[in-house]
């Protein structure tokens, strides 16, 4: 079955299929078609003869796994967007460029010429640092300090004089003053290396204010599910993304809801398309995957997210089109054994991807059955 509406993604309306690789529909219609041909049904004295049942190609039963796929249209970004705001105060005087990835210890923008740098935790700067002060906000810094190059301090939740001296030649390398005290605007915490996404403000702004937005480094796949088939969309859920090239990859879904909404600038929400129904009752994914380089490579709109639906292993599997209607009711396959071929009842299993799941009387791989013309 397949789908197609819209949903908002970044701002931009796309294109959402909505897939399953269930072939009933093309099997009811095989089905009828055999049925009449079978049971002679429709015929008139001055149409043509029924075509000869036995006429066809024989196919081998095989036995293997069916997989019934949910495939999302997905596009690859960075994920959710973070504002940014700098508590220093005065004139801004440089920004790093948007696309910049920056590291610890590397600046993000320029106050009055003195730069605003980055370092890695949980803990916003909120406090000067300073001795004797103690707190997990002073472990968090000074565990920066040290993975800066900077030693003669213990890291510990103790602002020392050790601790002092360390920030004075931190902040000579700055080229800032040397006062040994840590102000909230000279620095900006984050989990790990980012990426800038959008400027807010202009070069010759004042500050304290949002700065910038800023992402994480690497790149995911976004997507959107319908509210009521998000049951399975849950952080760690196993995924597969399929790349413009063909390849798949794996992925692990990484945000659901509103965390994983890509950020953009507002806009008029566009009116639904005709029969495409509530296009907010979506639900934003994001997907993260390993393989980083492979997300580099062609079209970043092309990209699908499949989830496995339903699956069956080690099973006998046929054709749809070798299903045959029986006159009193279910299925059959014309099984085929050199120049004589016999009808047999068989149950239908799983649909997938153009097969079907078999079972019945003397059925094995490797038996052929016959697909009427």
């Amino acid at each position: 079955m397949s789908g197609v509406d819209e949903v908002t993604v970044g701002g931009r309306r796309r294109r959402r299929r909505m897939r399953t690789w269930l072939v009933a529909g093309a099997g009811t219609a095989v089905l009828a078609v055999a049925a009449a041909a079978t049971l002679g049904l429709g015929t008139r004295g001055d149409d043509p003869p029924p075509p000869d049942p036995r006429a066809g190609r024989s196919v081998p039963v095989t036995r293997g796994d069916l997989v019934e796929y949910t495939v999302l249209d997905g596009t690859v970004g960075y994920g959710t967007a973070t504002p940014v705001r700098s508590e220093a105060t005065g004139t801004v005087t440089w920004l790093a460029t948007g696309g910049t990835v920056v590291k610890r210890g590397q600046s993000l923008l320029r106050v009055d010429e003195k730069p605003v740098v980055l370092m890695y935790g949980p803990l916003p700067m909120y406090r000067t640092l300073a001795a004797p002060l103690e707190g997990r906000d002073v472990e968090q810094f000074e565990r920066n300090l040290r993975a800066l190059g900077y030693s003669g301090f213990t890291v510990d939740e103790t602002f020392s004089s050790a601790t002092t001296n360390a920030v004075k030649r931190w902040q000579r390398d700055l080229g800032r003053e040397e006062t040994g005290r840590v102000e909230p605007g000279q620095l900006l915490y984050a989990p790990g290396a980012v990426r800038i996404a959008r400027h807010s403000v202009r070069v010759g702004a004042t500050v304290p204010a949002e700065v910038f937005t800023w992402t994480g480094t690497n790149r995911l796949v976004t997507a959107a599910v319908a509210q009521d088939d998000a049951a399975w969309a849950v952080p760690g859920a196993k995924v597969s993304v399929t790349l413009p090239d063909g390849r798949s990859v794996p992925g692990t879904v990484r945000t659901v809801g509103d965390d994983a909404a890509p950020a953009a600038p507002a806009a008029e929400p566009a009116a639904p398309a005709a029969g495409d129904g509530d296009t907010a009752a979506r639900v934003p994914v994001t997907v993260q995957v390993a393989d980083q380089k492979a997300l580099q490579a062609g079209d970043p709109g092309a990209v699908e997210v499949r989830r496995v639906a339903k699956e069956r292993r080690g099973v006998l599997t046929v054709p749809v089109s070798a299903l045959l209607a029986l006159a009193e009711g279910g299925y059959g396959l014309e099984v085929v054994d050199g120049t004589s071929s016999r009808v047999v009842a068989v149950e239908a299993g799983m649909f997938a991807d153009g097969r079907v799941e078999v079972t019945g009387a003397g059925l094995d791989a490797g038996v052929n059955v016959r697909i009427p013309q």
